[in-house]
C-alpha cells in the first residue's frame, strides 16, 4: 500500500512539474484525496513554494480533538457597516466560521490528512452549498504546519459563485480546481479565540511563501485546550 501510494506521488509530481513548464496550468495539482464527494473534498497538493524553503513540518500527528479546538477558535468579525441588500444581516457581526456540525465533519479529515501530507504538500478544503437553482455558496481553504505553529488559510467563507449582478449566468469555472483561490473579497476580519494561541502573520512574511490571496490564521495548535469529540462524520 505504502509503495503504491508513494508511486502515484511520484507520477503526481512528473505531471505537476510537467504542468507548470507548459504554463497553462489554472490551478495547483493534487497530489492525494483523502475524502470527496460532488459537493466537498479533503485534499493534499503540492506547495509550490517549497523549492525556495525546506518544506513543512508534515506528517504530523494532530488528534481529531485539537483539530476541532482550531476549527471553533476560527472568528469572522464583519465589517462595521453592513448592507441589507448585500449582506446577511441574520449573521451575527461577530461569529465562529464553522458551526458545530461543521467541527464534527471537518476536524476527522483535516486530522487524517496533515498525518499524511508530506513537507512539500498542503492540506485543501472544499464544501459547496445550493442556496438557490442558480447559486452557490463556497467554503474553502487550506492548512499546513511549520514548526509548532498551524497555518490556516480561509480563502472562500460563504462566497458566492456570482456577484449580484450574475446570479442568473452559469458557473464558467470548476472552483473546485482552486480551493486555495478566493472568488470574491473576502469582507470582515479573520481572528482566533482564544487571542493568546494567534500568533501575528506579520513577522512571517506573509504573501512571501505562497502566491494565494491569504485570508490566513497561525495558531499554536500543541498549545491549544481541547475537549472530546464524540461524533464522527
Amino acid at each position: 500500500m505504502k509503495r503504491s501510494l508513494a508511486f502515484f506521488r511520484f507520477h503526481a509530481w512528473l505531471a505537476l512539474g510537467f504542468t507548470a513548464f507548459v504554463g497553462c496550468s489554472s490551478g495547483q495539482f493534487p497530489t492525494l484525496t483523502i475524502y470527496e464527494t460532488p459537493n466537498a473534498f479533503v485534499r493534499l497538493q503540492a506547495d509550490p513554494s517549497v523549492g525556495q524553503n525546506s518544506g513543512h513540518s508534515h506528517p504530523a500527528d494532530i488528534s481529531t480533538e485539537r483539530m476541532a479546538a482550531v476549527l471553533r477558535g476560527i472568528v469572522i468579525q464583519e465589517p462595521l457597516v453592513r448592507l441589507p441588500l448585500y449582506d446577511d444581516l441574520s449573521i451575527p457581526r461577530r461569529h465562529r466560521a464553522f458551526d458545530e456540525d461543521a467541527v464534527l465533519f471537518w476536524a476527522p479529515l483535516l486530522s487524517l490528512a496533515i498525518g499524511k501530507a508530506t513537507p512539500e504538500e498542503v492540506v485543501t478544503f472544499y464544501q459547496s452549498r445550493h442556496v438557490s437553482g442558480v447559486k452557490r455558496e463556497v467554503t474553502s481553504g487550506g492548512m499546513f504546519l511549520d514548526g509548532e505553529d498551524l497555518h490556516v488559510l480561509l480563502s472562500n467563507n460563504r462566497s458566492d459563485t456570482h456577484t449580484t449582478a450574475d446570479t442568473t449566468v452559469a458557473d464558467t469555472e470548476d472552483d473546485r480546481l482552486t480551493p486555495l483561490r478566493s472568488l470574491t473579497p473576502q469582507k470582515g476580519t479573520l481572528r482566533f479565540e482564544p487571542p493568546e494561541f494567534q500568533r501575528s502573520t506579520d513577522s512571517f512574511g506573509v504573501g512571501k511563501l505562497l502566491k494565494w490571496d491569504r485570508r490566513e490564521l497561525i495558531i499554536q495548535v500543541h498549545r491549544l485546550p481541547v475537549k472530546p469529540v464524540s461524533t464522527a462524520p
